[in-house]
């Protein structure tokens, strides 16, 4: 089902993400005066609460957890989890943390933004680092609590290539997308991903339809969750039933209902991972993915980690793209003598003029969109 009233929330935080990072990433990154200081710390106790994915949800949760335990490792420390089972679990948790002394707190996912926001404006001496999320819930272009760090994923730019891929190696000419909500986190792989697919067509004079997201009118299909279930089978069967040989749910674990519609459907279709390559986390289904859109989150949580301790906090926004290798796409794996020979060469070139600026992959969190 289509949420249309969350349109309008999107729309205002795309906003205000957007100004945040522009403004953030502009200039060289500085020390914060907040939390654990400039000077270097051998006490940094890093810490994380899930959201309702779970930490063992083979996506989202899993990488930052896998971060979290490796940045812990390479500076001595020892990481404590929380996982959330409910929305109503976050504060809770997050105060569960801070009772045990975390001094550095990582949270995952833009459901924690407020949560995450209250509890670092309650807490000015702990440091707190977000997962795919802004921190700026009033949209003013600024993160609400200075001793939090975002950390975004330009993933439409990894998305424009799963989109191009996807079109060269569809059989009917059809690809299909879906997501969990209609959040700007969300929806910037399924534009991403459908700008891939008109390149496609543009370049080689096709006409590769994708349902599930009109670029026109930045809304889609959406399942009202992120968890696995009847609504997100549904979706994935309905696309199923329009034709679709290509799918990407996006939304954490929404993606294993994907892979039931696809067994149940008898079909030859191939899916598209988010996030972490799903042919590696989830190998007992790594003959359907043809490739997933990557984040670098576990680097990117680990780097926070051996940052803190050896230079102290920094609440610069970090942002990955396929400029610093924080977005890419998974290897075709299984997939590699089904695709076209030349497509690998052609994903190389699309990087390259995207890396140089000469083509465009606008999203909420760029200058281009």
């Amino acid at each position: 089902m289509t949420i249309s009233p969350r349109r309008g929330l999107a729309a205002f935080a795309t906003v205000g993400a957007a100004a945040l990072i522009l403004s953030g990433c502009a200039s060289a990154p500085e020390e914060s005066d907040s939390g654990s200081g400039a000077g270097a710390s051998t006490d940094v106790v890093p810490c994380m609460v899930s959201d309702t994915g779970g930490f063992d949800d083979k996506s989202f949760n899993q990488l930052g957890s896998e971060g979290l335990e490796d940045g812990a490792e390479q500076i001595g420390a020892e990481a404590i989890k929380v996982q959330s089972d409910t929305d109503a679990d976050y504060g809770p948790n997050l105060n569960n943390l801070i009772d045990q002394g975390c001094t550095l707190i990582f949270t995952v996912g833009f459901n924690l933004s407020a949560a995450t926001v209250e509890t670092a404006t309650a807490n000015p001496d702990i440091d707190f680092a977000i997962i795919d999320d802004a921190a700026d819930n009033d949209q003013d272009g600024e993160t609400d609590a200075e001793n939090i760090k975002p950390i975004l994923f330009d993933t439409s730019q990894a998305a424009f290539l799963a989109g191009y891929a996807a079109a060269s190696y569809s059989k009917t000419g059809i690809v299909g997308t879906y997501g969990g909500m209609n959040f700007p986190t969300v929806s910037i792989f399924m534009d991403g991903f459908a700008q891939g697919v008109e390149y496609f067509n543009t370049q080689k004079g096709k006409s590769v339809q994708v349902l599930g997201w009109s670029t026109e009118n930045k809304d889609g299909t959406f399942i009202g969750s992120f968890e696995a279930g009847t609504d997100s089978l549904n979706a994935a069967q309905n696309l199923i039933d329009q034709g679709a040989d290509v799918l990407l749910p996006v939304g954490g674990p929404i993606f294993q209902s994907a892979v039931e519609a696809i067994k149940d459907s008898g079909k030859d279709i191939a899916m598209i991972g988010v996030d972490a390559d799903l042919t590696e986390t989830d190998p007992e289904n790594a003959g359907l993915y043809l490739t997933s859109i990557l984040k670098g989150m576990k680097v990117a949580t680990t780097d926070v980690i051996v940052e803190t301790a050896e230079s102290g906090f920094d609440a610069t926004p970090y942002l990955g793209n396929l400029e610093n290798e924080g977005v890419g796409i998974a290897p075709f794996h299984e997939f590699e003598s089904k695709v076209p020979a030349e497509l690998q060469g052609e994903l190389d070139d699309i990087s390259a003029s995207i890396v140089s600026g000469e083509l465009e992959v606008p999203s909420y969190l760029n200058s281009a969109s």
